[in-house]
This record gives structure tokens, C-alpha cells and sequence, in this order.
């Protein structure tokens, strides 16, 4: 099940098409906390990554990558190549205390998630202890949010155009026209009488690279003309997602349970998806929480009793 028949699905089960042809961000709600519902109940094999790094000397932290979400394991290796040492996990007040100085260095033994960086509040960090004493590789094997199964929303932009004789002011959710796709939201901060920033809030769908849009004066204050912006990258330009491959029944169960809720249906009329829901998802986790963790060798062939 690709996106768009998926949200044709929703749309032929519900009996009600969400006025997606105008505002497609309704339906792409519901899909992606239909997935944020299902990775965080099962832990899939197929949402693991493994990335390597490197721990310097001196520098007790190590930054998390973009789309982390929760660690399977952190290992650390000598620079030049050697065994695994896989460290163990604590809390960040442990770490603090067990090596509470500047000369408490050695080969790190324990790793926390220390919270975000500095310079921004989304970017999480390892604090592992002792301090390095030297550099060392890391391997950090993790769980993911991979990209939704809404297809080609854009992820980055930039403007191409300030254009001229607009009305100074910050405009925020103002929808973007032109282009092949539709639905992106963005606010706009004009000064000077001309664009000045333009940032994303929401990327649509069935965008593709360089599409050129623009935006109504009317919803940025009635005024100007010649604004643009130019689509930089966009994610998931097919449409596909591994659970939408896989396990389809999954994902179009859990986003009829957050359209139904949207349609403000009663909870006794609810029991038939959440049934299905339940269904569908105790097939998953019989997959990734069971079978991807298990092998006939070691744990013999699963078997059921036969009435």
C-alpha cells in the first residue's frame, strides 16, 4: 500500500474525503500519528540503523544523529581499528559522580543520554565516562523514525524572490500556491517591504526539487507583489514505506482510529477499528518484539497447539 492508496482507502472506509483536494494536511495528520503510534508500541528490526563516529580525546560527548529515536547499543573501538567494547548504559547523574573530574579519563565504560545540545534544543547528546583519554571509533546501532509514507513533502526551501511592496509583518500557516504539489504551510516575516524569512510548518505532498511557488498577497497582508520560493529537497518522492509494503493492515487500521476520531464518531462505533487495530498490531509485534528476535537453532520452532 503506496500513500495515495491509502488515502484513497481512508477516504472510500470513513465515506468522507476530509476536503483533501484543498487541505491534504487533515489526512497526512492522521497518517503520521498513525506511525508515531506504531513504532513506539513495536520495535521493528527493519527501523534500526547503525552509524559510526568518532570519541576525541578530552571531549566526554557524543552528538545523536537527526533522526534517533531510542539506542540498541553504543560500542566503542581503538582508532586505528580493534575489538568492540560495548558500553553500558546509566544515568547521567552516575556518570557525574563516578567521574566527577577533568583528570578522571580513561576508556569510556558507561554512556547517558545527556540532553540536547546548546545550540539546539532537537539535537540530543551521549556523555560517556571516563572521559576519553584518547580517540576512539563508536558504532551506535539505534531505532529510528524512518520517513513517513506521505509522499514528497518538501523538507527544505529557499526563497528565490523578496519581491516588492508587501506589507511588513510576520504571517503565520500561510499557504503556498503554484507548483506540482500542495498543501505546504509556511509563516513569512517581511520587512523592508520585501520577504525576509520564510519558514516551513508544514510540507504538503507531491512536491518534487525546484518546483518555483509563491503565495497569495492576499494572506500576507493584501499588499506586494513577485514573492517566490524554490523547492530545495523533498522526502520520500515514491510514496512507499517498509510498513506500508509489509504490514499495510497495520498502518491503515491506526489511521482509521485517528480519522474516526476526527469525525467525532462514538466510542461504541469505534470498537470495530480498534479491534482490527489490536489485531494488526499484535501481528507486528509477533514479528519484531518475536520472531526477528529468535531462531530455530536456539530457540526451537514456535509452536502453536492444534484443536
Amino acid at each position: 500500500m503506496n500513500y495515495a492508496d491509502l488515502v484513497s482507502t481512508v477516504q472510500d472506509y470513513a465515506e468522507n474525503d476530509f476536503d483533501y483536494a484543498s487541505n491534504p494536511r487533515i489526512i497526512n495528520t492522521f497518517i503520521r500519528q498513525a506511525e508515531q503510534r506504531i513504532y513506539n508500541t513495536v520495535q521493528i528490526a527493519n527501523l534500526r540503523k547503525n552509524v559510526t563516529g568518532t570519541l576525541t580525546s578530552g571531549n566526554k560527548y557524543l552528538q545523536c544523529p537527526t533522526d534517533f529515536l531510542s539506542v540498541y547499543s553504543l560500542a566503542i573501538y581503538p582508532s586505528g581499528g580493534g575489538d568492540y567494547s560495548y558500553l553500558l548504559n546509566k544515568d547521567v547523574n552516575f556518570i557525574r559522580e563516578a567521574y566527577p573530574g577533568p583528570s578522571d579519563t580513561g576508556k569510556p565504560k558507561h554512556y547517558a543520554l545527556f540532553g540536547p545540545v546548546s545550540s539546539n534544543v532537537n539535537e540530543l547528546t551521549f556523555i560517556v565516562g571516563p572521559t576519553p583519554d584518547a580517540n576512539y571509533g563508536a558504532e551506535l546501532h539505534y531505532y529510528y523514525y524512518p520517513d513517513s509514507i506521505v509522499q514528497s513533502p518538501i523538507s527544505t526551501l529557499s526563497i528565490t524572490n523578496a519581491g516588492t511592496g508587501y506589507a511588513n509583518g510576520t504571517y503565520f500557516n500561510v499557504p503556498l500556491t503554484n507548483g506540482t504539489g500542495y498543501g505546504a504551510l509556511v509563516n513569512i516575516i517581511i520587512s523592508g517591504n520585501v520577504i525576509t524569512s520564510v519558514s516551513l510548518v508544514d510540507g504538503g505532498c507531491y512536491y518534487v526539487t525546484n518546483d518555483v511557488l509563491s503565495a497569495d498577497a492576499a494572506d500576507i497582508g493584501g499588499l506586494g507583489s513577485g514573492f517566490t520560493v524554490t523547492v530545495g529537497t523533498v522526502t520520500n518522492a515514491t510514496g512507499t514505506t517498509w510498513l506500508g509494503d509489509n504490514f499495510d493492515s497495520a498502518l491503515f487500521n491506526a489511521t482509521m482510529l485517528e480519522a474516526l476520531t476526527y469525525m467525532k464518531v462514538l466510542p461504541e462505533d469505534r470498537g470495530l477499528y480498534e479491534d482490527r487495530y489490536t489485531q494488526s498490531i499484535a501481528l507486528l509485534k509477533n514479528l519484531g518484539d518475536g520472531k526477528q528476535r529468535m531462531d530455530a537453532y536456539r530457540d526451537g520452532q514456535v509452536r502453536l497447539q492444534v484443536n
